[in-house]
């Protein structure tokens, strides 16, 4: 498969904050600087789309100094996503970013893109999750374990803020709409 949407939730909804995983760089508030992706393309397209489960904030970023939004696939009521169009070899190198690797890592897709709901990832993100297809490209995204214990924590204000940008970029949905939904989020107020 030579495509894939990479569904974001967290901090990637915004674009501008997404594209320092494709083209590498620092972003605002941010204390990481990214390599970027070995392909430095543009995303075809992207949407913004509901999917069943929910976000929450948990572990803490070191680039954020703070929590981080993941995604449980089995918690109640719907995420609010954006989903871009990448090849599957941005996707691994996003990834690999996330988790504080090189680009160009190796990682098998097979199992997701077989149809397995969950598979493997790597580091912070061990878990894959496919949510179906859109014009037979797959929908595709990774979190963490949801199932153990968790510690919540706080996102910081300009975390949420990116969020936001990227909620309103998408999905067109006034300021209001916005904080109710980011407001809602388990571990938004830790």
């Amino acid at each position: 498969m030579r495509h894939i949407w990479y569904v974001a939730y967290g901090s990637n909804l915004s674009r501008e904050r997404f594209h320092h995983y494709l083209h590498g760089g620092r972003p605002h508030g941010n204390n990481r600087e990214y390599p970027g992706c070995r392909d430095t393309s543009n995303p075809l397209d992207s949407f913004g789309l509901l999917i069943a489960g929910g976000v929450y904030f948990a572990g803490r970023s070191s680039g954020w100094r703070a929590g981080m939004a993941f995604y449980n696939p089995e918690a109640p009521g719907a995420a609010a996503v954006r989903a871009y169009l990448i090849t599957t070899e941005q996707f691994i190198d996003v990834l690999a970013q996330e988790t504080r690797r090189s680009p160009g890592m190796a990682l098998d897709l097979a199992p997701a893109f077989r149809g397995s709901r969950y598979s493997n990832g790597v580091g912070g993100y061990p878990i894959l999750v496919r949510l179906g297809a859109r014009r037979g490209v797959p929908l595709m995204t990774f979190t963490r374990d949801w199932r153990g214990p968790l510690t919540l924590m706080a996102p910081t204000m300009l975390y949420l803020a990116t969020m936001a940008t990227g909620l309103r970029e998408a999905h067109r949905w006034s300021w209001s709409q916005i904080d109710r939904y980011l407001s809602a989020l388990p571990g938004v107020h830790r």
